[in-house]
């Protein structure tokens, strides 16, 4: 028996050494970005996921680039990193999709995600039906032509039930809201299916194992989540399932159009299908709610702001030949200092700090080399608060967006991504928050009760939540 553990022991040491060794590797005859990649296989991971009581720049971010400059190496989820908090170098790696970088998830969002080997291979292919598919169900024309009056109703319905409730939790009751919505689109009639059990809750609790080591052993984060995961993701196969056993498909929904699509494109799959159904659901819901969470958060303390929002909508209202009459396509348009509030709530915010890409090939760039297969992480968030480009970077300040041309904005303010990869959900998002803000501000008063405090690792959360009071105008 001895003889067993000791042999374990040395076979585990001898793994261990061999790490290290690896870790402090010379071969390497480029010049790689300064930084430190931290211990064997955990990297720095532990310091970046470790709470921060600001919106701002993650401290540990702050602390490497005071040190080493806007661009440094580290290892983040067993990975090696080169961090950019450059808008130039991040610009160009941009550029660079389809040549010398790709798409990346780190290994544990990987795991989360379904893509394995075989997807990762036509990332790039797959990506674009994806981007294709999610514009059929969610982009402008279809909020346009059908969508738009299921939000509307949804946002209605929502903010009459929170004016019966004498305390409502935003972020969690928001994303049940968004959550719903947004699996009519998804799965139509089959939507309820997804509505019990907790399932909002297991999608959200996924977000805690993102920048995790993805080491599935019982009692670690990854373990819930991956256990969350595969909760939802068998619900999910019961839907398809169904959904083929009654027929071929259609584009009534986004599952009947991905089923129907099974026939013609070979690499869908069941999996497919199913992984995709879940990403999809995830983004939609978890983005919109944080952001509208922030939005009420700061409106709160920022009366004045409130004051011009109500006299937009109400102008709006009152321009209809039925004041109470549904929300148009060319009303949401001219709801600009909303748009002006949202986009001052994420350039703030930061939803999603920063783009993953992974080398292709290797790079020169800035006199740097960043080997093949690495990952560069793009800080979008550290441009938002750039004081060069946004006058007091750190102020809640909507107005400020009247100033800004468009060209400041492309190359500054990149909330919903950037290049080829800019989000395909975006216009869905910004619907929704203007949406929801009119039916508020027009029908609705209400009161800040406590709560707001925002805590961030590599994902935004409220530490006590953030908990109102709704009550009718009239």
């Amino acid at each position: 028996m001895w003889t067993i553990v000791v042999g374990l022991a040395t076979l585990a040491v001898a793994y261990y050494i061999h790490w290290i060794n690896k870790w402090k590797d010379s071969k390497f005859n480029g010049v790689l970005p300064p930084g430190t990649m931290g211990l064997p296989l955990i990297g720095e991971t532990l310091q970046l996921s470790r709470p921060s009581d600001s919106l701002d720049v993650h401290p540990f971010i702050k602390k490497k680039v005071k040190r080493y400059g806007s661009i440094f190496k580290t290892c983040l989820a067993g990975r090696p990193v080169v961090v950019s908090t450059d808008a130039e170098f991040n610009n160009y790696i941009m550029l660079q999709e389809g040549r010398a970088v790709e798409m990346w998830y780190l290994d544990t969002l990987s795991k989360f995600f379904g893509l394995d080997t075989e997807w990762l291979k036509a990332l790039g292919f797959i990506h674009k039906y994806i981007r294709s598919i999610t514009l059929n169900h969610f982009g402008a024309e279809s909020l346009r032509e059908r969508f738009l009056p299921r939000i509307e109703e949804s946002a209605k319905e929502t903010l009459c039930y929170w004016a019966t409730q004498p305390s409502v939790e935003v972020k969690d009751s928001a994303a049940v809201m968004v959550f719903r919505t947004s699996m009519v689109k998804m799965v139509s009639k089959d939507s309820s299916k997804l509505l019990t059990g907790g399932l909002t809750k297991k999608f959200t609790g996924l977000l805690g194992g993102f920048l995790t080591l993805p080491i599935n052993v019982p009692g670690t984060t990854y373990n819930k989540c991956m256990k969350d995961m595969k909760e939802i993701q068998k619900k999910l196969r019961e839907i398809l399932e169904g959904r083929l056993a009654s027929g071929a498909g259609s584009d009534e929904d986004f599952l009947g159009q991905a089923v129907k699509d099974k026939g013609s494109q070979k690499f869908i799959s069941d999996d497919f299908i199913i992984q995709l159904l879940f990403s999809i659901s995830f983004a939609s819901f978890e983005s919109i709610s944080t952001t509208l969470t922030l939005i009420l958060n700061y409106l709160a303390d920022h009366p004045d702001v409130v004051k011009e929002l109500e006299a937009e909508h109400e102008a709006i209202r009152n321009a209809r030949a039925d004041p109470d009459g549904p929300i148009t396509w060319e009303e949401y348009k001219s709801m600009t200092f909303t748009l002006h509030v949202i986009f001052e709530t994420l350039r703030l915010g930061s939803v999603t700090p920063a783009l993953l890409r992974k080398t292709t090939k290797e790079l020169q760039i800035n006199g740097y080399t960043i080997p093949e297969g690495w990952t560069v992480m793009l800080v979008t968030a550290s441009r938002h608060r750039d004081p060069a480009v946004y006058k007091d970077p750190h102020t809640f300040n909507p107005w400020r967006w009247k100033e800004l041309d468009s060209i400041t904005i492309q190359k500054n303010f990149m909330p919903f991504g950037g290049g080829l990869r800019h989000c395909a959900g975006a216009e869905y998002s910004k619907v929704y928050l203007c949406t929801f803000l009119h039916i508020l501000f027009t029908k609705y008063r209400w009161t800040k009760l406590k709560g707001g405090k925002v805590a961030r690792a590599h994902i935004l959360s409220f530490e006590d939540g953030l908990h109102m009071k709704f009550t009718p105008k009239e």
